[in-house]
């Protein structure tokens, strides 16, 4: 069987196990199921009910709206839009605005309407089909195969990984298993059913299993647990009493850098595997010499990438801490703090090392045999 038959075999049985994804609810019971939801637009609103105090607001706002989906688009009712203080979460709509609704039904009429947020979902399709598009029109097939991949690392996290943790599995054994997975499938449907595919896998585990032993070392170290992520608390007072949350929170930090780690483990191998094309008498020391070469020319970018996105997506904490002034030393021992040091460092060692780690498999790999069944992904 030809290698491109055989990664077009590949990528059908990926896409037929996300599309079974989309089917599996392994959610825990007891969820309230009964609501129903659609896009609706507001043709009248009642502030009467909202109390400003500074730029907190408190209260709600009675909205009028018309439904624009479902099997009541076209009707008529109220909702509520329920203000708790806090701006990260709460919406103010006006006249004309479009939101996601949830309410119930009574004898057939939408009843006890509740405001979920600007109506977003379909600019968010929007922009993930520009952005298949995008990659179909840099890289053709392997762009396509980047975005099964995409589609499927979300399926397996929202439909598998997040509902298993809520059931009481161990977070890090099934952290590891669920990174094994979603790493097999993006190094052999991008790099392909050959040999680059398996240097990128074995490379990137090796780095991704690095990071998951120094993240439980220093987080026993540095005297974390998992309440300092957002939501956790709240998860708790869901009725979640017994979840692990230091060993959730170990998980997300490997999870997390698990996507940069495989990108500097593609370039690796695809690196060594251009050398040992280019030169196929190429002895076993040179060609790991050049791979460590390579290895330390990518790395010296890659060094940051972790720092700039954690930071920035935090860029409002700093900036607290820093208005009210407090030293240096007070933020960096902040339990919050400490976590995003945890998270980038510990990060940035598996990104530093899995450069050697593929460089070394490599040239195991491609140290014996010919280079005539390796094959070229689409």
């Amino acid at each position: 069987m030809s290698s491109s038959r055989r990664e077009w075999q590949f990528s059908l049985a990926i896409a037929a196990i996300s599309f079974i994804l989309l089917f599996i609810d392994l959610a825990p019971p007891g969820r309230d199921d009964g609501g129903r939801h659609a896009r609706a637009e507001v043709t009248s609103v009642d502030n009467q009910y909202v109390r400003s105090n500074q730029i907190v607001k408190t209260g709600f706002q009675a909205l009028r709206v018309e439904l624009l989906s479902g099997p009541q688009k076209g009707q008529t009712m109220t909702v509520t839009n329920q203000l708790t203080g806090k701006m990260e979460f709460d919406e103010l709509y006006a006249e004309g605005s479009q939101l996601l609704i949830e309410y119930g039904l009574k004898e057939g009429r939408p009843v006890d309407g509740m405001a979920r947020g600007h109506y977003r979902l379909h600019w968010q399709g929007l922009l993930i089909a520009l952005y298949v598009l995008l990659l179909a029109l840099v890289a053709g097939v392997t762009g396509l195969k980047a975005a099964l991949s995409f589609l499927f690392a979300a399926l397996v996290l929202w439909k598998l990984f997040f509902p298993l943790l809520l059931m009481g599995f161990a977070p890090v054994p099934t952290g590891l298993v669920v990174v094994a997975a979603l790493t097999a499938v993006v190094t052999f449907a991008v790099g392909g059913l050959n040999r680059r595919g398996l240097t990128t896998f074995i490379g990137s585990m090796l780095g991704v299993i690095l990071t998951c032993i120094l993240t439980m070392e220093f987080a026993e170290n540095f005297r974390l647990n998992g309440a300092v992520r957002p939501f956790a608390e709240s998860l708790l007072y869901s009725g979640y009493y017994d979840l692990r949350l230091t060993e959730i929170f170990i998980a997300s930090v490997f999870i997390a850098c698990s996507g940069a780690v495989m990108d500097l483990a593609m370039d690796v191998a695809a690196s060594m595997e251009e050398i040992k094309l280019g030169n196929p008498d190429i002895g076993f020391f040179a060609h790991l010499g050049a791979g460590f070469r390579v290895g330390r020319a990518v790395v010296g970018t890659m060094t940051t990438t972790l720092l700039l996105a954690y930071s920035s997506s935090h860029v409002f904490m700093f900036m607290l801490v820093m208005a009210k002034g407090l030293p240096a030393a007070n933020i960096l021992n902040a339990p919050f703090v400490s976590a995003e040091i945890l998270n980038i460092l510990v990060g940035s060692f598996g990104l530093v090392t899995v450069a050697p780690f593929t460089a070394v498999v490599a040239a195991l790999i491609y140290r014996s045999g010919t280079l005539a069944t390796t094959g070229t992904p689409g």
